[in-house]
């Protein structure tokens, strides 16, 4: 057993704590990671501010580090590899993953109560047991993980890059072209871009959406979405609308992707007034609310609501390709990180998040 600082979340509601746990060895299957990076995403912000997990939880679940120690029977990584950390674990052989739809594992079943395959936990404090969010816990300077969690990474990526396609980079970009289905010549409008907004924004262009319309009620963000292929950007839906009448000649978007951080029910709505005849609505943010919708406005149309985990991705796939679409200057990675803080600022980096002033906040550990 060691020691490790991790930001911890004991009641919803409640500023994360950063405090001092136990950590055990890894056991059969498992890995010992030391965290070297940890990206802000909204879906710990979620979980902070409704409890609505197994509480007491280690945050974080986009992480990137490296295997320190194995357990037995590891076979998909090796002690001093580097990993990013898929927040959906792939074991490779139940229904979903054997057929290509690894972002809907089986395995994924514990990831709000962060305990590992075999039931138990990892991280103990007072004799009291904690899970890690999504089974990852990356706000721990170590933390003990699944092999099925740990996708091998090049050397010639940064930490912090690895962090980000954990979770934000690839279900943005994945919910473009795999949930979205982006094709060339389309007209994709992406509502919220933030860290994972702004990769649906690039997904969407990379794809060879002609238009790539971006929504966001924050000018920085708009701002930084024409770097990243939005070419026309809006802070009003209705005004949105009306540039879309005239580009597409009163067609309307082929694709429009909910990314906003808190979704409801007026997003969806506003999204589906601007799809046209077999367009499709790829539903990303998360929220806390129902859907309601007029009977026949799927109908007549022929509109298609699509769910999207993961964007649909493949992550022991699609994390190595969109880091060497990267590597090839295909797309932009380092320009999302606005700002780095050490774990103690994590509560600091969270406001920034919520006040619009971060596309993403990377957690540094120190060591």
């Amino acid at each position: 057993m060691m020691k490790t600082r991790a930001a911890v979340l004991r009641k919803g509601g409640t500023p994360w704590e950063i405090t001092e746990l136990d950590l055990d060895e890894p056991k059969a299957n498992e890995v010992l990671i030391r965290m070297e990076a940890a990206g802000l995403c909204h879906s710990d912000e979620h979980i902070r501010n409704t409890g609505t997990a197994r509480l007491p939880l280690v945050g974080g679940h986009e992480g990137a580090g490296v295997v320190e120690a194995a357990g037995s029977k590891v076979t998909r990584v090796s002690v001093g590899d580097r990993v990013a950390c898929s927040y959906i674990p792939v074991c490779g052989t139940c229904r979903y993953c054997s057929t290509g739809k690894q972002n809907l594992c089986d395995a994924g079943l514990n990831a709000a109560i962060g305990c590992l395959p075999d039931r138990t936990f990892r991280f103990h404090s007072n004799g009291e047991d904690l899970g890690g969010m999504c089974v990852v816990g990356s706000f721990s300077q170590y933390a003990v993980l699944s092999e099925w969690s740990c996708v091998k990474i090049e050397d010639y990526v940064p930490m912090e890059i690895a962090a980000l396609v954990s979770c934000g980079v690839t279900t943005g970009f994945c919910s473009a072209i795999y949930a979205g289905d982006v094709r060339p010549g389309d007209t994709v409008v992406v509502f919220g871009t933030g860290g994972v907004g702004m990769n649906a924004v690039q997904g969407a262009r990379y794809a060879g959406g002609k238009n790539v319309i971006a929504i966001d009620p924050v000018e920085y963000k708009l701002e930084r979405a024409k770097e990243f292929g939005a070419t026309h950007t809006f802070s009003d839906p209705v005004k949105a609308k009306e540039v879309i009448i005239d580009i597409t000649r009163g067609q309307l978007a082929d694709k429009v992707i909910c990314t906003v951080g808190e979704m409801d029910n007026e997003v969806v709505k506003a999204a589906v007034d601007m799809t046209g005849k077999a367009g499709t609505i790829v539903i990303t943010g998360v929220g806390y609310y129902d859907m309601v919708l007029p009977g026949g406005i799927l109908i007549g149309y022929h509109r298609r609501m699509q769910g999207s985990l993961f964007g649909g991705a493949n992550p022991l796939y699609d994390i190595p390709m969109i880091l060497g679409l990267w590597h090839a200057g295909d797309i932009k990675l380092s320009e999302l990180i606005t700002r780095r803080y050490t774990l103690d600022q994590i509560n600091e980096g969270y406001q920034d998040l919520m006040e619009g002033r971060n596309l993403r906040g990377v957690i540094i550990h120190e060591h």
